[in-house]
């Protein structure tokens, strides 16, 4: 990197307009690579069991985007299903905020809020065998995207762990991957915010 590529100040209050122009220009390569970082992210996930589970994180993922994209689910839904785990190697412990702060600024609120709450909707089926409350999720029963994020959780989430379970392979998804995060960040048409469509409808 030479002289003319690196800000003039040591402090950031103390950059002037030309400084930030130039973090700018040289922010937008960086940012253009988000959707390989993603992926390599996911590859990575693919080397790492879940400990006691007969299947990786990348598999869990995969059958959860599956799922999606079978009951014909829009390219939100399938991103956000693929992706719901994707804070686990970093933030095991609160890896559903994770998770939905790396694809908020590309899909929709509903979705965002979906993976952002699914942990806690989890908890439905096994809290009570941690002397945990079960019904936890209830705290949220008056917000438009309970459901949303119960159906989530039912249909894609708690019963992708199936070593059995043909699942599409990563290459499926990544186009879509490319997409979504190819969008404008928070873009209003794409985020929606206040638009609850739910999940598509059984068939």
């Amino acid at each position: 990197m030479t002289a003319d590529q690196i800000v003039s100040f040591t402090q950031m209050k103390d950059g002037t307009k030309e400084d930030y122009e130039l973090l700018e220009k040289l922010e937008k390569p960086y940012l253009a690579l988000t959707a390989d970082r993603i992926m390599d992210e996911l590859r990575r996930q693919g080397e790492v069991s879940l400990e006691g589970y007969p299947i990786t994180r990348l598999e869990h993922g995969l059958q959860s985007g599956t799922r999606a994209l079978r009951e014909g689910a829009d390219i939100d839904w399938i991103v956000g299903a693929l992706l719901h785990d994707i804070g686990d190697g970093l933030a095991p412990q609160n890896h559903d905020r994770f998770s939905a702060e790396v694809i908020r600024p590309f899909v929709r609120d509903e979705v965002a809020w979906t993976v952002e709450h699914h942990g806690i909707f989890q908890m439905f089926y096994y809290g009570h065998h941690y002397g945990w409350d079960k019904d936890a999720r209830d705290r949220f029963k008056d917000h438009p995207c309970w459901q949303s994020c119960a159906d989530f959780c039912e249909r894609w989430d708690q019963s992708s762990f199936d070593p059995d379970y043909e699942y599409e392979p990563l290459e499926v998804f990544e186009p879509m991957v490319r997409e979504v995060f190819a969008r404008k960040a928070y873009d209003p048409d794409v985020v929606q915010e206040g638009v609850v469509k739910g999940l598509p409808p059984l068939g």
